[in-house]
């Protein structure tokens, strides 16, 4: 198949981290085969970006004559694909573009034409499917469940040892990370609460955002700022325990991440995490609840290290697989075209 990738989050050389699931996903689809093009915005905060995506697509699409177009978020990258383009569309719902939807009447009427007109929508999550079906009523019935997934490869167990050497932290006693933004919505002032009260821990946030000032000075505290996503596995092996006790996560690809790297974790309850987070892998927990996250961190400190449960429940979610389905899913909306492509171009 001839596959154009619409996205408004992609890995660039000024945001490397930027939609690093995104680039996962084409290049397992280049791998199987098919023949790639793309049209998304691999930077933060260019205040055109949206418009020069705009042209990006129907140029792309004019040039490369796509058989499917395969777009992540709803609006604006999948509004874009569904009217700048021929080709039947897939869309995939990552989270914030639902939240969008439910709190903009603007943007709900934006969606509900890229929902009405894509030829599948994808959500990452039970969880997402139940909220974008709930705001959306084209996507009642419609909506099919595949996450991100997650490179086993690149994300391994490893001895924590060898990892806090090569990343260059020294943890007093247990070695909490939390990766993701310092945001509210991460909820990083709790989990650094609960890792004070918790005693004998050190917590290192890897990361950065609008928080960082109010985490800064903490004794227990390592404010280790963005890194690239390669750098991602080290720090993740460096821990005995990943924490995501997010307000809400969509799906949760750090928590997971962190699973195939055979760590236990502590989650949220809201979202993604309790569909692939069992008992053993790690402790789910109330974000709003400062004694449930303390409490949490104590039972996740207690499962082995490394954590043969999460590495299996991780292996569910390969990325690989994944890509299958989404395959499928183009495959179907696209009949007639042709499968593998052989040496793939993709860019």
């Amino acid at each position: 198949m001839r596959i154009l990738l619409v996205s408004q989050m992609y890995p660039g050389p000024r945001a490397p981290e930027l939609g690093t699931f995104v680039a996962d996903l084409e290049e397992g689809l280049a791998a199987r085969g098919h023949e790639l093009a793309r049209a998304v915005v691999d930077t933060k905060g260019e205040r055109l970006r949206h418009l020069s995506l705009a042209h990006d697509v129907v140029t792309a699409a004019r040039r490369f004559r796509p058989d499917v177009v395969y777009a992540h978020f709803l609006v604006p990258a999948g509004l874009l694909a569904v009217l700048g383009t021929r080709a039947p569309v897939v869309l995939t719902a990552h989270g914030q573009d639902v939240a969008n939807a439910e709190r903009s009447r603007a943007v709900r009427a934006a969606t509900r034409v890229a929902v009405g007109r894509a030829a599948a929508v994808v959500a990452v999550s039970n969880w997402l499917r139940g909220r974008l079906e709930a705001a959306i009523p084209e996507a009642a019935g419609r909506v099919e469940v595949i996450d991100c997934g997650v490179d086993l490869r690149r994300f391994a167990p490893s001895p924590p040892d060898e990892a806090r050497a090569a990343v260059g932290w020294q943890p007093d006693g247990t070695a909490f990370v939390c990766v993701g933004a310092l945001s509210e919505r991460k909820n990083v002032l709790r989990l650094a609460r609960a890792v004070e009260g918790h005693g004998g821990g050190s917590l290192a946030f890897v990361g950065d955002g609008p928080l960082r000032e109010a985490l800064a000075g903490r004794p227990a505290i390592r404010l280790v700022g963005a890194v690239p996503h390669a750098e991602i596995p080290r720090w993740l092996n460096a821990a005995d325990v990943v924490c995501q006790p997010s307000l809400v996560e969509p799906f949760g690809l750090a928590t997971l991440e962190a699973m195939a790297c055979g760590r236990s974790v502590v989650a949220t309850r809201v979202g993604g995490p309790p569909e692939f987070v069992p008992p053993g892998a790690g402790v789910l927990v109330d974000p709003v609840d400062d004694e449930a996250i303390t409490d949490g961190l104590a039972a996740a400190a207690a499962l082995p290290r490394p954590n043969p449960d999460s590495r299996a429940a991780a292996e569910r979610h390969d990325v690989a697989d994944q890509v299958v389905r989404i395959e499928a899913l183009l495959a179907a909306a696209a009949p007639g075209a042709a499968g593998g492509a052989g040496a793939a171009a993709v860019g």
